[in-house]
């Protein structure tokens, strides 16, 4: 066994601010073609499939939630009450009852009831850009979209949907170091802000429940979770934190990879062209499009003992980073963004790997597929309208704006 420490590794800063577009490709593919591990400044980056999902499966590895809580000085307050019970930072028994209590509500078969109101949202969110011919996507769309889709799931007004997107970018800030450090303040905000907005979204609930549809009980999130509680089996900290926990992780990320999505066929008009006329494509087009752009690059862990992997000594406390966008590139044939290749090895680590595989992905999923379905046909001849502005890749892997422009056409 060798002691991780004396490796001679090659070196990564995922804080480099210039890392983005294809110098973020190549970079992560030259790391990966010399070994399968770099130093990062706070511990270690897996750059292959197989190292990425031992270490996001081990029993002997957590999220280090606590870790950046104390890292960052983040004392008594909302933020560190939900760093503190955020289903993500969460293991053991209490981590399971929750996923109990969520993973019905997000099946495949349960995430498909919400796509004729994903249809809905994308058809009237578009209405007025469509015929322009051009729009800056990010503020037009792909902030609109996943947050207004992510409030009718939880049963909130469609009005609060700007609301959600700002706590959820916010929320979502604290797993990128430097802006935690620098925007504390409006990250415990945003989290004070969602408290408040939460507990009352529930007790008007209580106060005037729902009727589903057909006799059967309502199917929003706050229904479905108020009804848990009932039967003892959340608290009201349980509740709240997993409603901040759907938002938070349901809003950025989607935003975020819609914009990707929409700049990757942008930059590759013959898929669009074949996405418009080979609607069944659509489920392989959101494999691709995750496949080749992850908005989170990185997944963390760090170990709780001490763990050999590969003849390798890692001690207990080392932080991993698992690199998903290598390991999602890891072999494909053919490499290029085709959305009718046949991806014989077609395991992603865009949503994670393990326990805390992400409880969301068919939901996600599902709002991507409806998306491209409606827009592929109603803007042919896709191109790029100017620069995107890229995100940093800490934490969500975004785009600032994205101009584009289209052949405005009736289509019936």
């Amino acid at each position: 066994m060798v002691d991780a420490a004396t490796l001679d590794l090659p070196d990564f800063d995922p804080a480099d601010v210039s890392l983005h577009g294809e110098k973020f490709h190549a970079v992560m593919a030259e790391l990966a073609a010399k070994a399968w591990l770099a130093r990062v400044p706070l511990g270690y980056l897996t750059l292959d499939r197989e190292a990425g999902e031992f270490f996001l499966r081990s029993k002997s590895a957590t999220f280090p939630g606590q870790m950046i809580a104390d890292m960052f000085g983040v004392g008594p307050g909302p933020l560190r009450e939900e760093m503190d019970n955020n289903i993500l930072h969460l293991d053991g028994e209490r981590h399971q009852r929750l996923r109990n209590v969520l993973n019905p509500f997000f099946t495949p078969r349960a995430s498909q009831r919400w796509r004729a109101t994903m249809c809905d949202l994308i058809a009237d969110i578009t209405a007025a850009v469509i015929p322009e011919g051009r729009c800056e996507f990010v503020s037009a769309v792909a902030q609109r979209y996943p947050a207004e889709v992510i409030a009718t799931v939880v049963g909130a007004p469609r009005a609060d949907a700007p609301r959600l997107h700002e706590w959820s970018h916010w929320m979502q800030s604290q797993f990128d170091g430097p802006t935690l450090l620098t925007e504390r303040d409006r990250i415990e905000a945003a989290v004070a802000d969602f408290y408040v907005w939460c507990d009352a979204l529930v007790a008007a609930r209580r106060d005037e429940p729902r009727d589903g549809q057909d006799g059967k009980p309502p199917d929003d999130l706050i229904s479905v979770l108020a009804a848990a509680q009932d039967q003892q089996r959340l608290t009201d900290v349980d509740l709240r934190n997993l409603v901040l926990d759907v938002i938070a992780g349901g809003v950025d990320t989607t935003h975020a990879q819609l914009a990707h999505a929409m700049r990757l066929f942008a930059e590759h008009p013959d898929q669009w062209a074949l996405l418009a006329a080979r609607p069944d494509l659509a489920g392989a087009a959101v494999e691709e499009v995750l496949r080749h752009e992850p908005v989170t690059p990185f997944g963390a862990r760090i170990l709780t003992e001490a763990v050999s992997y590969r003849d390798i000594d890692f001690p207990a406390g080392t932080v991993i980073l698992v690199g998903a966008v290598t390991a999602n590139r890891e072999s494909i044939d053919p490499p290029e963004f085709d959305i009718a290749a046949q991806r014989t090895n077609a395991r992603l680590l865009t949503f994670g790997a393990g326990v805390h595989f992400c409880v969301g992905h068919n939901l996600a999923r599902a709002e991507l597929e409806e998306a491209l379905l409606y827009l592929a046909p109603r803007m042919p001849g896709l191109r790029l309208d100017g620069e995107p502005a890229f995100g940093t890749v800490q934490g969500i892997y975004g785009l600032g704006t994205l101009p584009l422009a289209w052949d405005p056409v009736p289509v019936p």
